[in-house]
C-alpha cells in the first residue's frame, strides 16, 4: 500500500478519454495504479477525426495487448497507399503515390523496423476499444464529468468535478493529475502551463457523408485522394480532398477556406456540389453527416508538467492532421508518462523521475508540429508545378499532359513536389527515430554524435544506444514459434537483454531481487536469436548487457562482459539509481542493504 494511499480517492486522475487519456487510463491500470478517467462528453469521439496509426503507434498497443483487436477493426495496410491525384473519382488522373510505406521501395523497410503493421482507425473506432480495455484493466470510468479546477500542494491535487446530469459538485483528492483534456485544456491552464505558436492560421471544411464509391476507388485503393481542380484550389493546400473512413462507404470532403474571410459557407447545398464534383458524378446522392471546420494550429508547449499536474496529447502539442502524426503522438505521449507515474506511485522511483516526461516529450512534440505544418506547406510545388506560366496559359491536367514546353517543364516539376511530399507519406523516420534525452537515459561514456546512414526523417534507424527505441529483431520462442524482441520488454517492468556469455549481468539483476526488472539470456530457450537478427542490431558484445524501460527505451548498456560479479551488481545498480532518481537496494534473502 502507497504511504497515504487512504488520503486519496484514487492514485491518478485522468481528465479526458481521448487517445493520450484512454491510453494512459488503461497502462496505469495494467500497471497496477488505481486511476479514475473522467470526460465531460456523454460518450466518445463523436468524429472521425485522426485516423492513420504508424508502427511505433501500433506497437504500444501490441504492449498494451490490444493491437489484435484493432487490427480487427482498422483498413489494412495494404488497403492505404495508391493514394490519388485526379481531376475527380472518375476523371483522368494526375498522378498516384505510393503511400505510408505500402511502394515497393519502401514496404521491406516497414517490415524490417517493426513487428506491426500501420492501419488505418478512425478516432471513433480506437476510442471505445482503449477505454473498454482500460475498464477491463481496473481503471474507472466516468462520462458526463467536468474537470472545473484544481489546487496542488505538496501531498497531492485537490480537484473540483461537476456531474453534468444532477448538476452536482464536489472535491476529490488525487495524488497525480493528467490532463489529457484536449486543444482548450482547462488542466493545462489550471497548471499554468502556456502553448506558444500561431492558432487558426489556416482553415478547412469537412464533410462527413456516406454513400458507396467502391466502384471507383476498390481497384486502387488509398485513404486519401486529393481531388486537383479549380473549384478545390483553395487554401494553404489547394486541393480537395476524399478521405475514406470506412472502405469505401464512408467518406469526408474537405477543402480550405480564407480564415481572413470568416466563417466558411457550411451549408448542405454546397457541400453536396463539392462531394458531386470530386466523385464526378452529378447524379450521386451522398447522405450528409455533417458539416463542421476544421483550423490550422502551429502551436506547443516547451513544459508538459508542473508539480504534481502532467499534460500531453491535444493539449500540448497542437497541429493539422498532415502526416498523419496526431493521434501517433498523444498514444505515446501516454506510454512515455504511465510507467513513470506507476513507479512513483508504487515508491520504486523519486518524484524526479515525472521530470523527464517533459524532457523527452516536449522536443517530440515540436517536432511533428513542425513537421506535420511543412507538410502542408509543401503542396506549393504541386500547385505550382499545375498553375499556367501565363495569364493566356493552360493549367492543371491540360498542362500537365501537353507536349508543349510548359508541359515538360510541369511534368519535370511534379516529378520534384511529389518527391518532396515522401516527406509527409512515407516518412518513416519522423515516426520511429526519437532519441530522449534526460536523466532517465544514461548515455554511454565518451560516446560520439550518432551518424546517420540515411534520412533520418525519411528511414527508420534502429539503435541499441541509449534513448532510442530498442531495435526490432525476431527470435524463436516457446513452441517454435516467432516473437519480438519488443513482445520480451512489454508488461511494465525493466528488462536486461544479454547473451550466454553474459550471465553474470542476468544474475546481479536477480541478486537485485526487484520483481520490477527482469532478465533475459538471448540464446536460451524462450529467445533464441535462431535468424541471427538480434546478433545483427545489438551493437555491443554479446557478453554486453542492454536495459530497457518499461516504454522499450533503452535506458543503458554495457558493450562488455563485467570485470567480475560484484561489478555487475554494482553497475546495475548504479544505472537503475540514476534511471528511477532514487537508490536501489538489494531485495535477495540475506541481502538487506539500503
Amino acid at each position: 500500500m502507497a504511504e497515504n494511499e487512504q488520503e486519496y480517492d484514487a492514485e491518478v486522475l485522468v481528465v479526458g478519454l481521448g487517445p493520450m487519456g484512454a491510453t494512459t487510463a488503461l497502462a496505469l491500470a495494467k500497471y497496477g495504479v488505481s486511476v479514475r478517467a473522467v470526460t465531460r462528453q456523454r460518450w466518445l469521439a463523436d468524429t472521425p477525426r485522426a485516423h492513420i496509426t504508424n508502427l511505433r503507434a501500433m506497437e504500444v498497443l501490441r504492449s498494451l495487448g490490444i493491437e489484435d483487436e484493432v487490427k480487427q477493426q482498422a483498413t489494412p495496410w495494404e488497403w492505404m497507399g495508391d493514394t490519388l491525384f485526379t481531376t475527380s473519382l472518375t476523371g483522368p488522373e494526375v498522378a498516384r503515390m505510393r503511400t505510408w510505406g505500402t511502394g515497393d521501395q519502401r514496404y521491406g523497410d516497414y517490415l524490417k523496423s517493426s513487428p506491426c503493421t500501420m492501419v488505418d482507425i478512425p478516432q471513433t473506432v480506437v476510442e471505445p476499444i482503449l477505454v473498454n480495455a482500460a475498464g477491463r484493466a481496473g481503471a474507472s470510468i466516468s462520462f458526463n464529468t467536468e474537470y472545473l479546477s484544481s489546487r496542488q500542494d505538496e501531498t497531492g491535487v485537490s480537484v473540483t468535478l461537476r456531474d453534468r446530469i444532477t448538476g452536482y459538485e464536489y472535491v476529490h483528492r488525487y495524488r497525480y493529475v493528467v490532463g489529457a483534456d484536449g486543444a482548450k485544456s482547462k488542466v493545462m491552464d489550471d497548471a499554468g502551463l502556456t502553448v506558444e505558436g500561431e492558432l487558426a492560421r489556416a482553415g478547412t471544411v469537412y464533410a462527413q457523408f456516406r454513400g458507396d464509391l467502391s466502384q471507383y476507388v476498390a481497384h486502387r485503393p488509398s485513404i486519401l485522394n486529393w481531388i486537383v481542380n479549380e473549384d478545390a484550389a483553395v487554401g494553404e493546400i489547394g486541393l480537395g480532398l476524399l478521405r475514406a473512413v470506412h472502405p469505401w462507404d464512408h467518406w469526408i470532403a474537405g477543402w480550405g477556406f480564407d480564415v481572413s474571410k470568416g466563417r466558411p459557407d457550411l451549408s448542405e447545398e454546397t457541400a453536396r456540389e463539392r462531394i458531386r464534383a470530386y466523385v464526378g458524378d452529378l447524379d450521386f446522392e451522398p447522405e450528409i453527416l455533417s458539416i463542421n471546420p476544421w483550423y490550422v494550429n502551429e502551436a506547443v508547449a516547451s513544459q508538459y508538467s508542473n508539480g504534481r499536474i502532467l499534460c500531453g496529447g491535444d493539449a500540448t502539442h497542437r497541429h493539422p492532421p498532415s502526416s498523419g502524426l496526431g493521434s501517433n503522438t498523444c498514444v505515446q505521449d501516454a506510454f512515455n508518462l504511465a510507467w513513470k507515474l506507476a513507479y512513483v506511485v508504487n515508491g520504486d522511483a523519486g518524484e524526479e523521475l515525472l521530470t523527464t516526461y517533459s524532457a523527452e516529450r516536449a522536443p517530440v512534440g515540436k517536432q511533428i508540429v513542425d513537421r506535420a505544418n511543412q507538410s502542408r506547406r509543401d503542396y506549393a510545388p504541386i500547385q505550382q508545378a499545375l498553375a499556367p506560366e501565363t495569364s493566356e496559359g493552360i493549367h492543371g491536367l491540360e498542362k500537365v499532359r501537353s507536349d508543349t514546353p510548359d508541359g515538360i517543364h510541369a511534368r519535370a516539376a511534379l516529378v520534384k513536389a511529389f518527391d518532396l511530399k515522401h516527406y509527409e507519406f512515407n516518412a518513416q523516420g519522423v515516426e520511429m527515430n526519437q532519441r530522449y534525452v534526460s536523466t532517465a537515459v544514461i548515455p554511454d561514456d565518451g560516446a560520439e554524435p550518432e551518424v546517420w546512414e540515411r534520412d533520418p526523417q525519411l528511414y527508420a534507424q534502429s539503435t541499441t544506444r541509449p534513448g532510442a527505441k530498442i531495435p526490432h529483431a525476431w527470435l524463436v520462442g516457446e513452441n517454435g514459434r516467432r516473437v519480438s524482441t519488443l513482445d520480451l520488454v512489454a508488461g511494465g517492468q525493466f528488462t536486461l537483454l544479454t547473451g550466454p556469455s553474459g550471465r553474470a549481468w542476468a544474475h546481479a539483476l536477480t541478486d537485485l531481487g526487484h520483481d520490477w526488472a527482469k532478465s533475459i539470456v538471448v540464446g536460451d530457450p524462450g529467445a533464441e536469436d535462431l535468424y541471427l537478427e538480434w546478433a545483427q542490431a545489438r551493437e555491443i558484445d554479446e557478453a554486453g548487457a542492454v536495459l530497457v524501460r518499461p516504454d522499450g527505451t533503452v535506458a543503458w548498456r554495457s558493450h562488455q562482459a563485467p570485470q567480475q560479479a560484484a561489478d555487475a551488481q554494482a553497475q546495475l545498480r548504479d544505472a537503475l539509481a540514476q534511471v528511477l532518481s532514487r537508490p536501489v537496494s538489494t531485495h535477495t534473502a540475506g541481502h538487506k542493504e539500503e
